[in-house]
């Protein structure tokens, strides 16, 4: 008779740790996330900020962060469903991918230098040439120093060209200071930097040349995999300037505005019941009783 060792035994469940509840549903990379909020002792409770960059299967999330013992506070935020306000064709447009995360982290950028009082000081890459920029303290040395933050990506993959460098380079060219590295960029080589090719990225151009592609090569397939690009009549040829617009109107009024709400009509307002007392109960659980009884005995 073969024996078999018990492994898992009373002595291993006694020292067994349970892993935190957002380490296992897969959401916290605490490892990560300790290394970005630890701050050092000397700064005397100075906040240490993060560029948390989220996307989801329709929209890109940004916000900028900072961590507390109750919990993050949140400094500002924006998303690219704000970019419709700003001019971009409606929803079906293409909210989430590199063009459209690009344009989020500009806006995040430009709207919490608003916030703080330093747009006008820090203006960031007005001209998009797709070129690496840093931006600078100022030459006399006055003023506050650029506003700083480091980059949250949380779990997800960080591959050459992924789209969380796309917001990335959005609040670069915002005026934010972020360390950072071209390795990640979509010009793809750790020596060279493709400032070209970024800057196709940054105007949607990589899209604009598909489109042209699959024109060419399924006319039908074309008119319905781009249809809400055609119907706001959107194509290659002027893909770069509905991206210039959109840019330009984020500059000009990167502010959060709220939406108005309208409220509810007379009388539409969903009214909860009373709850019932421990007699209430009893008493609706007797009236059944009976009702039932009756309705036995008349037949």
């Amino acid at each position: 008779m073969a024996f078999v060792k018990l492994v898992k035994n009373n002595a291993h469940f006694e020292r067994y740790q349970t892993k935190y509840r957002r380490r296992r549903e897969g959401k916290t990379d605490y490892r990560a996330r300790k290394r970005l909020i630890t701050q050092a002792k000397n700064k005397f409770n100075t906040p240490k900020y993060r560029m948390v960059v989220r996307i989801s299967n329709r929209y890109c999330y940004t916000q900028i962060a900072w961590a507390t013992l109750k919990g993050d506070r949140i400094l500002c935020q924006a998303t690219s469903q704000e970019l419709v306000k700003y001019g971009l064709p409606g929803d079906g447009f293409g909210q989430k991918n590199w063009t459209a995360c690009y344009a989020t982290g500009l806006l995040l950028a430009r709207r919490v230098l608003q916030k703080l009082g330093l747009d006008k000081m820090y203006e960031g890459q007005i001209e998009i040439d797709g070129e690496d920029f840093n931006i600078k303290e100022n030459e006399d040395g006055e003023g506050p120093r650029p506003f700083s933050v480091c980059l949250d990506v949380g779990l997800q993959t960080t591959s050459t060209g992924a789209r969380v460098f796309g917001a990335l380079k959005g609040a670069l060219d915002g005026g934010l200071s972020i360390p950072h590295s071209v390795r990640r960029f979509p010009c793809g080589e750790k020596e060279s930097h493709d400032a070209e090719l970024l800057r196709k990225y940054v105007y949607s151009g990589h899209i604009g040349e598909y489109m042209e592609q699959m024109e060419e090569d399924d006319e039908e397939m074309y008119k319905t995999h781009f249809a809400r690009y055609l119907k706001n009549d959107v194509t290659n040829e002027n893909m770069e300037e509905t991206w210039q617009a959109v840019y330009d109107k984020i500059r000009a009024d990167p502010a959060h505005k709220k939406s108005d709400r309208k409220k509810p009509a007379a009388g539409k307002c969903l009214k909860r019941k009373a709850k019932l007392s421990a007699s209430q109960k009893q008493d609706r659980v007797n009236q059944k009783i009976a009702a039932y009884n009756k309705k036995m005995e008349d037949e």
